[in-house]
């Protein structure tokens, strides 16, 4: 069995509601770092190189598209399927005043909060995949400003281009 793919450590704000009006930079990986995603395919010299998704990595896709659908307080500004992690911009924008409910058609709607929306998000897909796909936690960063918002913004640009010095990248493949 292999290790978890490491995840930038990252301490959930105290006191913070995830459920505010925000941008967050998401990191969410596939279990064991099995590179079941997609595949990095071009090379710098010769083109951009870019993630070719799997039937698998489509069907992740597919949800994240979806998300603005199911949630219209929610939209993912930014992202990228990578061979074996997620890398996402969510924009939760809360109506002034207005609390926000996470579960659309619950007879007692539950109050909204990122952790739901990964939580879903990762229920969902595994259970199209067929069984759990996804590493038990996630990262979360909450973006603060412009800077911090076009430096993870060309982070995710630029993920698959780096692909081979990147944290998440396996080097030795012991599928």
């Amino acid at each position: 069995m292999q290790k978890e793919l490491p995840v930038r450590k990252s301490i959930r704000l105290h006191g913070y509601d995830y459920s505010n009006t925000g941008y967050y930079f998401i990191t969410i990986c596939v279990k064991n770092g099995h590179e079941m995603l997609g595949t990095v395919v071009g090379d710098a010299h010769l083109g951009v190189p870019f993630v070719q998704l799997t039937d698998i990595g489509m069907m992740v896709k597919n949800h994240i598209d979806n998300i603005s659908m199911v949630y219209d307080f929610v939209k993912i500004d930014k992202y990228v399927v990578m061979p074996n992690h997620i890398h996402l911009i969510v924009i939760i924008e809360n109506k002034i005043g207005e609390e926000v409910h996470g579960t659309p058609g619950c007879a007692s709607p539950t109050k909204f909060t990122l952790a739901k929306l990964i939580n879903a998000f990762k229920s969902l897909t595994s259970r199209q995949f067929g069984e759990s796909m996804w590493q038990r936690s996630y990262h979360d960063h909450i973006i603060r400003n412009k800077v911090d918002y076009e430096r993870i913004w060309q982070y995710i640009d630029e993920n698959p281009i780096k692909w081979a010095s990147d944290m998440y990248f396996v080097k030795e493949k012991k599928f």
